[in-house]
């Protein structure tokens, strides 16, 4: 993940607008007026962060993808899984910890609580976020999660089921071999 972190950014030129003017974004400039305070700056600078955050994250999915698109192939063609019901567990939890982070521990769903008695810098915050197309971008990887949780839950529900028969018929020859005994001693009964 660290690898992912330091090659994630985001860099905007900026400028300062004439007399007047109002904060905002233009040609994929940052345009601040001339009273513009650090809450401004923080501002923009806070849904850039996001949107590096988001890409990180965009990383680590792909990365994720990568490493059990073979399950898909071996499911299309029929070939016995190539995961253990362990490896399946860890890849649960690998998934379930990308979707905590994107969905419950940021603040990619909403605007965060700091704007909301703040409406200029939260439209500036939302301006900005739409520029970098949080909103979309959040939407397409929940997409990729459910797909992908989607995908592990049908390995697990597989190998589940996998144990369940050769659970069966690990019973289905224990009590053959019990009525072969039963059938055995009813023979040396009568024989003898």
């Amino acid at each position: 993940l660290e690898y992912l972190v330091q090659l994630e950014s985001e860099s905007m030129c900026y400028s300062y607008a004439d007399t007047g003017k109002k904060n905002h974004i233009k040609n994929g400039t940052i345009i601040l007026a001339l009273n513009a305070t650090k809450l401004d700056k923080y501002t923009f600078s806070n849904a850039m962060a996001q949107s590096v955050k988001l890409g990180v994250w965009e990383a680590s999915l792909d990365d994720y993808i990568n490493s059990i698109e073979f399950v898909a192939e071996d499911l299309k063609t029929g070939r016995k899984l190539r995961m253990t019901k362990s490896e399946v567990l860890k890849k649960q939890g690998e998934l379930f910890a990308l979707r905590h982070s994107i969905n419950l521990s940021s603040d990619l769903l909403d605007t965060p609580d700091f704007y909301w008695e703040r409406e200029d810098m939260e439209h500036l915050y939302q301006e900005t976020c739409s520029y970098f197309n949080i909103a979309k971008r959040t939407r397409v990887i929940n997409e990729k999660l459910n797909h992908c949780v989607e995908l592990v839950g049908i390995l697990s529900t597989h190998l589940s089921d996998r144990h369940h028969i050769r659970l069966e018929w690990m019973i289905i020859i224990l009590i053959m071999v019990e009525v072969i005994f039963e059938i055995l001693h009813y023979i040396d009964k009568y024989l003898s």
